[in-house]
């Protein structure tokens, strides 16, 4: 069976996806080297927007894109995929001048590869930041001074003043409070599947007033701490501390460059530095919201 030429790829039909696609969305991951990840796929696929091309032979999916929109205010673009066997032929292209014709006039925002940031900057996209991707062994390099959860009370842990501890059904709508400034958008449909979606969410308080947030959730054999929303260092550290005391799995994170302190504190317990991600916007001159206060998003995919 001969090849699709060029032209005939790029003319193939857009579709929506639906959960009903999660093992082929899976499947183009790990035809690209990524993660299956079904688990991601399943909460993107439901708070977001799917598109997809299916392959011309007959094999699953050619190529996938996702969008997170957070009403009109910004759209995350995400999960931009094409099987290795249809690489190079204009699908990636395609599919974003879909997405970006779909949103209309709302601002556009992504985290990109090296190799994919070309593409983002052909298509009008503007760099304006970094994420470092950090992962191992959380306490294997031994930090000193590093906030840990003590043994015999695993569920708290407390920083100076800051006190974290699991979060109850009851806090929703303070985190969401919370939230809304941080990040710069309304993100309630993605933060009420929390819950769901994580292993464990931990919040951190002071005076009874939440100052922030961290969620760890599955991904392969690693856990992923994102969102993590924070008023400082310090309470991002003791959040992070607090996520890693509940699991025996390595851990990652994407974190925003501009917490260098943060970045060093997590290299020193025994993190290392993977390749990152530059942070790129559309029709606005950077994410919304307070950098100061958003250490790391959800996933890459939802901005």
């Amino acid at each position: 069976m001969h090849s699709p030429s060029p032209h005939s790829l790029v003319d193939l039909p857009i579709r929506r996806l639906d959960r009903g696609d999660l093992v082929p969305c899976a499947d183009l991951c790990e035809d690209r080297g990524w993660p299956r990840d079904e688990h991601r796929w399943g909460l993107l696929l439901s708070a977001g927007t799917g598109y997809g091309i299916d392959a011309p032979d007959g094999k699953g999916l050619a190529a996938t894109c996702l969008t997170m929109p957070y009403g009109s205010d910004l759209t995350a673009v995400g999960m931009l995929l094409v099987a290795e066997r249809y690489g190079r032929r204009g699908l990636a292209r395609r599919l974003m001048r879909h997405v970006m014709e779909a949103v209309g006039d709302t601002p556009l925002a992504l985290y990109a590869t090296e190799l994919g940031q070309p593409l983002y900057e052909d298509l009008g996209f503007s760099p304006v930041g970094r994420a470092e991707r950090v992962g191992g062994r959380f306490g294997a390099g031994g930090a000193d001074g590093s906030p840990s959860a003590s043994p015999s009370r695993p569920n708290t842990t407390t920083r100076s003043s800051v006190t974290t501890r699991p979060a109850a059904a009851d806090d929703l709508q303070a985190l969401v409070r919370l939230d809304l400034p941080v990040f710069g958008a309304d993100r309630t449909h993605l933060l009420a599947r929390l819950p769901a979606f994580s292993d464990r969410i931990q919040v951190a308080e002071e005076d009874g007033e939440l100052v922030g947030y961290a969620a760890l959730w599955p991904s392969g054999q690693t856990e992923v701490v994102g969102p993590l929303i924070a008023r400082d260092t310090a309470t991002a550290q003791a959040l992070i501390a607090a996520l890693a005391a509940t699991t025996d799995r390595p851990l990652r994170a994407d974190v925003d460059a501009r917490h260098k302190e943060l970045l060093g504190w997590l290299l020193e317990s025994g993190l290392k530095s993977h390749p990152g991600t530059t942070v790129m916007t559309y029709g606005i001159p950077d994410l919304p919201g307070d950098a100061a206060r958003r250490f790391a998003p959800l996933t890459l995919a939802t901005g």
